[in-house]
């Protein structure tokens, strides 16, 4: 994956000194979340997923929402390995031994992206609308599901939009209603808007909600408070989402731009594009399981879900006795 002849400026495909020292360090990070970042990712994933599946019962709307982000985790840790893993100087490279399949798997990409972005921004707006609008079940559970559904249907609509102009550069020599959509650079732009900015704005218009409303007491907040922690992990979830996807959809942006000015890109400039860009999308990748960790040491209820799991998976079809954590969870 990681190349750097461009620093030398030739182009004929000689490292400098300091270009093996990047690739050496890169590698080894690479290696390491290989390693330790993928299988810590799709264990933890699947287990916040197993974990509140198994409660629905005492599941909350953050609960929901952080199912979502787990389920397009899952699919990132899986996607990880192969760009990883592909060969330097080359664009998606083991992507590419069709054009299905590379337009399948930077579609899972896209749809993750946007699951985990929608996400994010309507955990922020939900958590406003219950700390402005306590027991009127506006974000309940059942309404966040469905709008979890609503989520997964526009990531894909809206991914199906790119898939078209992505598969019409691939085909666009023979099919002539593509000859006006050959630019990939189309699609990256609407990934920029709708992936990024419209989220981005909506994450901002909720934490400034939620600032002004917790300087004041509403009559429905005198004796109903969330729990501090459900702020905490609000607060964390969307400084280390968007701390590592912005860097991503910035470059993503700088390409969009440097190659819709229409006259030609040095060599140079390209390859420091090209290697910004799978340096950011790295750190995309890295959210796959920094998220479930975050989520495992942030929620109070994780762990008592967690017993009553294996407690169930212990006993199997035995009687077991009940939980009173989990029951005392369920009637509150």
């Amino acid at each position: 994956m990681w190349g750097c002849t461009w620093l030398n400026g030739t182009g004929r495909g000689e490292e400098p000194p300091i270009c093996q020292d990047l690739h050496l360090g890169l590698s080894v990070l690479s290696l390491l979340y290989l390693t330790m970042g993928v299988p810590v990712g799709l264990g933890y994933n699947a287990l916040l997923v197993l974990v509140n599946l198994h409660s629905k019962s005492s599941m909350t709307m953050p609960d929901v929402y952080f199912v979502n982000m787990a389920i397009a985790g899952l699919v990132l840790s899986t996607l990880a390995p192969v760009h990883l893993l592909s060969p330097p100087n080359s664009r998606w490279a083991l992507w590419s031994f069709s054009s299905e399949v590379h337009v399948t798997l930077l579609t899972l990409f896209n749809v993750s992206s946007l699951v985990t972005m929608y996400s994010t921004a309507l955990l922020s707006l939900d958590y406003y609308i219950e700390r402005a609008l306590p027991r009127t079940y506006m974000a309940s559970v059942y309404n966040t599901r469905h709008v979890c559904g609503f989520v997964w249907g526009g990531a894909l609509l809206t991914s199906f939009s790119s898939l078209l102009i992505y598969i019409c550069s691939h085909v666009s020599t023979r099919i002539t209603e593509c000859s006006k959509m050959q630019d990939t650079e189309a699609a990256d732009a609407i990934m920029v808007f709708i992936g990024y900015a419209v989220p981005a704005l909506a994450v901002l218009y909720a934490l400034v909600l939620i600032s002004r409303i917790r300087k004041e007491d509403t009559p429905l907040d005198q004796d109903w408070r969330l729990d501090p922690s459900v702020h905490r992990l609000l607060v964390a979830t969307v400084y280390t989402q968007f701390g590592l996807w912005t860097p991503y959809y910035l470059t993503l942006l700088g390409h969009t731009v440097l190659i819709s000015r229409g006259k030609p890109v040095d060599a140079y400039y390209m390859g420091i594009v090209h290697f910004a860009k799978d340096l950011s999308k790295f750190l995309a990748f890295s959210s796959s399981f920094v998220m479930p960790l975050l989520y495992r040491y942030m929620n109070k209820t994780f762990p008592s879900k967690l017993r009553r799991l294996i407690k169930k998976m212990h006993c199997g079809h035995r009687h077991c006795s009940p939980d009173q954590v989990g029951v005392q969870q369920v009637l509150t």
